[in-house]
């Protein structure tokens, strides 16, 4: 764990030319240090600027003038890290900044860490550590779920939610306690059906929680799609359609997809990661058998999967893709399956509406007639595959678990959950029901960083980005 003794800068900006640049440093003394070498276009130095006051004028290094430039100043309590923090905005001009990067290392300081600003910011008590976790997930969102996700944790949505878990445990916790100063006296201060009622109405609220993680990982993972279907059907051009470019080849030939071809898009603030998978028939190419199984590999991973037919060839091709969607659906229960009817230019209109009805009756998830080459239906696709997997928790401004460290501390509370019912239902003694619910509150602890060892936060901040 760095010493918060140290004095360090980084370089806050994407490195390379550009309008502006900007440095952070932090650290005890670091605003009576910047201030040798900034020489105001007005006014006194920065020693006697208030905190959150900007200055401009130049920094120099004896008497050469590196840059013009604005410094921020942010005294001690009231800044990120909760030290003296100086950031200095100067052109971003390579050789601005390692002069100026130069300039500061030659006098003591030293290069941040990645995540060392915040880990400060946690260690001084300025954010617990969800919030900077949050941090890190709202500079890492590419989409607007991801976004809301991150700005709520970023607020202190799943504090509130964790400390309401553990206020109630330690309430009970310390009666608990209590009755083993009058174990001789055999005192009952903490009535037992209320503790059985509370933690059934905790651990109901932890399930809520974890249940969310599904959720969750999709808003910051991505929806994994599966497009599949026979060769020739238009999974190629499918693929193409929805990321507005070619990325997959297209030809009449059959087999010519021969491997899992992968790319994402966002649609309506959701990732969606598109696998264009090898036509599904029986052949002798090695290869091309060896593409189709990894298609059905494909299938299982698959958040979704879009099962093509071939308006043209759908009398051959749906008896087989109802074997399949059986089988789907007895490997994996619960698994949305949207059929597309693909090619609907090249038939009759009444015969699309023959074949879907006839496909309506596979109960499919959903079944959407299209036109992958004239893009003809892919707007509704869009709108079928974001509202299966719209985020109804984050809509009602509800805490959706999207990090897998909160959602492993919150299934290990629930076992503890389990040890302390378990014992109640023995009728353990009070000081080992009292080891028990300690158990949850740690637990519970670990998420917010009131337990927290030095591997863990390394751990987790070495993965922030430098100057953050």
């Amino acid at each position: 764990m760095p010493a918060n003794a140290d004095r360090i800068i980084a370089l806050a900006t994407p490195p390379g030319s550009g309008a502006i640049a900007l440095f952070r440093l932090s650290g005890r003394g670091v605003i009576e240090e910047v201030d040798k070498y900034f020489k105001p276009r007005k006014g006194s130095g920065l020693t006697g600027t208030p905190s959150h006051r900007l200055r401009f004028g130049e920094m120099i290094d004896g008497e050469e003038v590196i840059d013009e430039v604005l410094v921020s100043v942010f005294r001690a309590p009231h800044s990120y890290t909760g030290e003296e923090m100086v950031e200095i905005s100067c052109h971003a001009s390579p050789y601005v900044q390692e002069r100026i990067l130069k300039l500061f290392l030659a006098v003591g300081f030293r290069l941040a860490r990645p995540g060392e600003f915040s880990m400060r910011a946690f260690l001084n008590g300025k954010m617990d550590l969800t919030r900077a976790e949050a941090v890190a997930d709202l500079i890492a969102a590419e989409n607007r779920l991801q976004h809301r996700a991150a700005m709520h944790q970023l607020r202190g949505g799943f504090v509130r939610d964790i400390k309401r878990l553990r206020d109630r445990l330690v309430e009970f916790t310390a009666l608990m306690e209590l009755e083993l100063d009058f174990a001789e006296e055999d005192v009952e201060f903490a009535n037992r059906e209320d503790l059985k009622k509370a933690l059934n109405e905790i651990r109901a609220q932890i399930r809520e929680l974890t249940d969310s993680f599904a959720e969750g990982n999709v808003i910051k993972h991505g929806v994994a799609v599966s497009i599949v279907g026979a060769p020739n059907t238009g999974k190629s051009t499918l693929l193409n359609a929805l990321l507005n470019e070619e990325k997959a080849i297209v030809t009449d030939i059959p087999g010519t997809t021969r491997d899992a071809i992968e790319d994402s898009v966002h649609i309506d603030g959701i990732r969606f990661r598109f696998i264009d998978t090898a036509g599904i028939r029986h052949t002798h190419d090695r290869v091309e058998r060896l593409g189709i199984e990894r298609t059905f590999g494909k299938i299982g991973e698959a958040r979704i999967v879009l099962w093509m037919i071939d308006a043209q060839k759908a009398g051959e091709q749906i008896p087989e893709m109802k074997a399949h969607l059986d089988d789907i659906r007895r490997k994996h229960p619960g698994k949305p399956v949207f059929v597309l009817l693909n090619k609907i230019d090249l038939v009759r209109p009444g015969q699309v509406e023959e074949l879907t009805e006839k496909l309506r009756a596979l109960k499919a998830d959903e079944v959407i007639p299209l036109s992958a080459k004239q893009k003809t239906g892919i707007d509704r696709l869009k709108q079928a595959l974001t509202a299966h997997f719209r985020s109804q928790r984050l809509d009602q401004g509800q805490t959706v678990i999207t990090n897998v460290r909160h959602y492993q501390a919150l299934r290990s509370a629930l076992q503890a959950l389990d040890e302390v019912e378990a014992g109640l239902q023995a009728g353990l003694s009070s000081d080992l029901i009292a080891v028990d619910l300690r158990d949850v509150l740690n637990r519970l602890g670990e998420i917010t960083g009131e337990i927290t060892t030095d591997d863990l936060l390394t751990h987790i901040f070495q993965n922030f980005c430098i100057g953050k």
